[in-house]
């Protein structure tokens, strides 16, 4: 046996065989202009809300991921997205980011030890109020 650690690709190296030498950076440009706005912004809260729901204990091992500081971050940070997009993708596509950023908020009162004061918890800046 030897002492050595076995050699890890770098971040310059390919993973492996199959790893391309230089990705096609022309066409992922390209692929990323041909996604509608709306669906890249809807994407990303789809993401927010996982995340915040996972950092909740709302997940099937919830004790095990419920970290409310990161809850609190992902839930301001969604609603920050929602409220200044909300305009622009239309309402068809904003009322249910917001009917599940209400839930979020909802449940993060409800998570918390020592609840927020109305107006206080996390992305009620810009949401206003929530209450149960």
């Amino acid at each position: 046996m030897s002492d050595q650690t076995p050699h890890q690709p770098g971040p310059a190296e390919p993973a492996g065989p199959a790893a391309p030498a230089n990705p096609d950076f022309d066409a992922m440009t390209r692929d990323i202009a041909d996604v509608p706005a709306v669906e890249v912004i809807t994407t990303v809260a789809v993401h927010l809300m996982s995340s915040a729901a996972v950092n909740l204990g709302l997940a099937e091992d919830g004790a095990e991921h419920k970290d409310l500081d990161e809850a609190r971050k992902l839930i301001q940070a969604l609603a920050g997205l929602v409220t200044a997009s909300a305009t622009e993708i239309g309402s068809y596509h904003a009322a249910p980011l917001r009917d599940g950023l209400k839930s979020l908020q909802l449940a993060f009162r409800e998570a918390s030890v020592v609840p927020d004061e109305p107006g206080q918890g996390p992305g009620e800046k810009f949401t206003g109020p929530v209450y149960g």
